[in-house]
């Protein structure tokens, strides 16, 4: 190991540690007293530890007060230096234990859209860590994938592009099942929307392509109408409302509020119509059958025991890779 002088020198020139702690402790709580109570050592320890430290920088740390002990100039400023420098110890020690300690703990970075970390993860995660207690989950969630911050880099994304990054194992999942979704209540109140028109005529939810670009292909209301044959500018004048928004869980919300009809992606809502909060109104869909999502993974870490772990409990929620898309 090449060796430097110039670093030599500092470390020879460093004063103790032992006597700087003691001095931390004695400033933040302005008494030796308690700084010896707080690093389990007498008092006359501590009194030790700071005179050899005052002898090693030629100057007075401390001035009495009555039971107290105050700082003087210059031990206001080695005080700063030397807690920042504790601190930034104590954090690295706390990373080194936590990542590569006998009992680390480990974490899995997934990046995945909004609507599927809060409809399809949510629900399921605790099922997740109730049999990995030792695993972490990071979730980053975007709706640009291309444009992360600088220094993110995923274990895991959940995407609809095939190739979001070099150096990444891409797994194709299932295709996009389309279909309109509104509650129970909301469909006896307005029996109407059982026929294709009076769904287009009805108040519709539409999921808006801001902020959606990468997707390959976006599907709203109307690209759903037109494929069964209807256009959406026959919908009458003044009639009922068209709501647009690109936050589909916002949508969701609403539709499970009982304010209209929104597009249901099938591995999204599949629960809600399990549980009977959501019905169809008609039984037409739309299925994506030329792309898929994507479960892609960090080519550098296919033998990680975290990443491979959650990547088996992500496929053991259902048939995920099925081309008709149907989720547990």
């Amino acid at each position: 190991m090449n060796q430097h002088p110039s670093t030599d020198q500092t470390l020879l020139k460093m004063p103790s540690l032992r006597a700087v702690r003691s001095f931390v402790a004695a400033a933040r709580y302005e008494s030796f007293t308690r700084a010896a109570d707080t690093l389990c050592v007498t008092q006359a320890a501590i009194s030790r530890q700071i005179r050899e430290l005052e002898e090693h920088l030629g100057t007075i740390l401390f001035e009495r007060v009555g039971r107290s002990v105050k700082l003087t100039p210059a031990g206001a400023i080695f005080f700063e230096a030397a807690q920042l420098s504790f601190l930034n110890i104590a954090q690295a020690a706390a990373r080194i234990r936590k990542d590569y300690g006998t009992h680390a703990r480990r974490t899995v970075v997934v990046c995945c859209s909004p609507a599927f970390s809060a409809l399809w993860m949510a629900h399921r995660l605790p099922s997740f860590f109730t049999a990995n207690p030792d695993i972490d989950l990071d979730l980053v969630t975007t709706q640009n994938f291309l444009t992360l911050e600088p220094g993110t880099d995923p274990d895991v994304f959940i995407t609809k592009m095939a190739r979001v990054r070099d150096n990444y194992v891409s797994v194709p999942l299932f295709h996009d099942r389309i279909y309109p979704v509104c509650t129970p209540a909301y469909l006896d109140e307005h029996p109407e929307i059982r026929s294709l028109e009076g769904l287009r005529d009805g108040v519709l939810l539409n999921l808006s392509p801001y902020g959606r670009s990468q997707v390959a292909e976006h599907v709203d209301w109307s690209v759903w109408l037109a494929i069964h044959h209807l256009d959406i500018e026959d919908r009458l004048l003044h009639g009922a409302h068209y709501f647009n928004a690109n936050d589909y869980i916002l949508l969701i919300q609403m539709v499970l509020g009982n304010q209209g009809v929104a597009l249901g992606f099938d591995h999204l809502v599949s629960p809600y119509l399990q549980k009977g909060l959501l019905v169809k109104p008609v039984e037409h869909e739309l299925v994506l059958e030329e792309t898929r999502h994507y479960f892609a993974y960090r080519e550098d870490k296919a033998n990680d025991d975290a990443l491979n772990r959650f990547r088996s409990w992500f496929f053991d929620q259902g048939d995920l890779t099925m081309a008709t898309g149907r989720t547990a």
